[in-house]
């Protein structure tokens, strides 16, 4: 018997949700692979939902169908308004077509999200099983439901697509004015409104021509927002206008930096590091690990730099699969031609270097009385002669840059002398590194540069995890105020507000992280 093309339809929609699950769960696909896997099922699911000869809407639907030879056109509208706008909060409406979808995730940044509404759980199948990460979350239901769950929890976006010829497009729109769902800024693109000239007997005869006329008239008559209509697929870009009796005081809020965020950027963006070259020292494991993993995420390329190759590799294929540009390099930064290489190399492959993270350090306890010459050297060669090397050989690349940020990792150590362990070259290098960094704050900030050092307490690793450790342990965390030792986390976020603008005021600073404990 032969099948009905329904059955055709679930068998292709079955198979390919199968090709894509073991891509997605299998190394070695090609990224291409993966995007026509994901435009098939979306094509498949769209097909299943197409009206069938006779059905209301059909006409609708072949009038869809010849508009998909602008869907290059609309798809670069979309990708020129987000590179415009930059939103990191998208609301995507319509139910029946998820062409652009692909176009909007692409364009969003790592940090950015997208909200779908779909109508069933097999329309949202195939992006579930997509590769679009932390970026997409589908949400299934009516939209209107949605809409309400959504603006009851506060939530607000920079961008919201509505589609006119669905069910109840002005309950939507209305809905999202009403509720502030809307930022500041943002906009509304509505697709297939009807234009003015086009207001005939033969446009508005089906049910889906006569939505997208009564939301045309909705747009229209709303003076709470301005309006520019597009040329491809009906689109309109809406964004909201301020009251009339508020234009001047918006207008002078409009130039305040506060308000609008230093050069329009918002705090947020500005510590972003996109587009910005970094590396870090002893950045295999522990703090340099975290550090690394943190530059990368607020969108640096990061050369993770290591005494042991196989630890700097580990991290680098780390960042990689997170999307994050890197790659991993061998040094002993106690040697000046290691120091010099790893800086001409970062130069020669990536052109730049805006953040030197001098992180790698080593610790050699001994009583003072037993210390010896040759323990005192090793750990000053590493712990302030090799700092100052990578000090010196990134800050003369920043300084011809005119920009650069220097971050050198010192410790609570500089300011206190911890106890029950004895460690006096360690103490005695890392008060050496803190007047290293306020001195070269000092002279290179008129140029550029900025100079900074974090000083951690003591922090929470597996070297520390063996029982004959507990009891220091134990000494350690009661002479903490924070009741804990420091974890790799707790450092992250300095290394980022250090590393991008929003501290160019900052320099020569000694930041300490240490859970009070410098205050006992």
């Amino acid at each position: 018997m032969e099948k009905s093309q329904d059955t055709q339809l679930d068998l292709v929609t079955d198979y390919l949700s199968k090709i894509t699950h073991l891509c997605n769960t299998n190394d070695g696909f090609p990224e291409e692979l993966r995007s026509h896997l994901r435009r098939a099922s979306i094509i498949v699911q769209e097909m299943k939902a197409c009206p069938k000869a006779g059905d209301p809407g059909e006409i609708c639907w072949r009038r869809r169908s010849v508009v998909k030879e602008c869907e290059t056109s609309a798809n670069q509208i979309y990708k020129m308004l987000i590179q415009l706008t930059r939103p990191r909060e998208i609301l995507y409406l319509p139910h029946r077509s998820n062409d652009n979808l692909e176009t909007l995730l692409d364009q969003l940044p790592e940090d950015g999200h997208l909200v779908a509404c779909v109508s069933s759980l097999e329309q949202s199948r195939p992006w579930k099983e997509s590769s679009w990460g932390k970026k997409l979350c589908i949400r299934v239901g009516k939209s209107e439901d949605i809409l309400k769950k959504l603006a009851a929890s506060g939530e607000q976006y920079d961008m919201v697509f509505i589609d006119a010829t669905e069910e109840n497009p002005i309950n939507y729109y209305n809905l999202i004015m009403n509720s502030n769902m809307l930022k500041m800024d943002g906009v509304i693109c509505v697709q297939n409104v009807s234009a003015n000239e086009t207001r005939s007997q033969e446009h508005i005869n089906d049910e889906m021509g006569l939505r997208s006329q009564e939301m045309t008239d909705v747009i229209n008559a709303d003076t709470r927002v301005k309006q520019v209509a597009l040329p491809v697929e009906g689109i309109t870009v809406i964004k909201r206008s301020p009251p009339s009796h508020l234009a001047a005081t918006m207008k002078e809020i409009a130039a305040d930096d506060v308000f609008r965020g230093l050069n329009g950027r918002c705090i947020l963006d500005r510590l972003r590091l996109d587009g910005e070259v970094a590396y870090v020292t002893g950045g295999g494991q522990g703090i340099g690990r975290a550090f690394a993993h943190a530059l990368g995420e607020a969108g640096a390329k990061v050369a993770v730099v290591d005494l042991v190759l196989e630890k700097a590799e580990a991290v680098a294929h780390e960042l990689h699969l997170k999307g994050i540009q890197s790659v991993a390099m061998t040094a002993d930064i106690s040697k000046e031609k290691d120091v010099k290489r790893v800086v001409d190399t970062i130069v020669t492959n990536w052109g730049k270097i805006d953040i030197a993270c001098n992180n790698a350090g080593i610790n050699m306890n001994s009583a003072s009385e037993n210390t010896t010459l040759d323990e005192w050297d090793k750990t000053f060669d590493v712990n302030l002669r090799g700092l100052f090397m990578c000090c010196q050989a990134a800050g003369r690349i920043m300084l011809s840059q005119g920009y650069g940020k220097i971050i050198n990792t010192a410790s609570m150590a500089s300011l206190i002398v911890p106890h029950p362990q004895k460690q006096l070259a360690y103490n005695t290098s890392k008060a050496g590194v803190v007047k290293l960094t306020q001195t070269l704050g000092t002279e290179w900030i008129d140029r550029g540069v900025r100079v900074n050092c974090i000083s951690p307490g003591i922090v929470d690793t597996p070297l520390i995890h063996s029982e004959a450790l507990k009891p220091l342990v134990a000494r350690w965390v009661s002479d903490i105020p924070a009741g804990r030792l420091a974890q790799v986390t707790d450092l992250q976020a300095a290394v980022v507000y250090l590393a991008s603008e929003a501290s160019d005021y900052v320099t020569g600073h000694n930041l300490v992280i240490d859970g009070g404990q410098s205050l006992w």
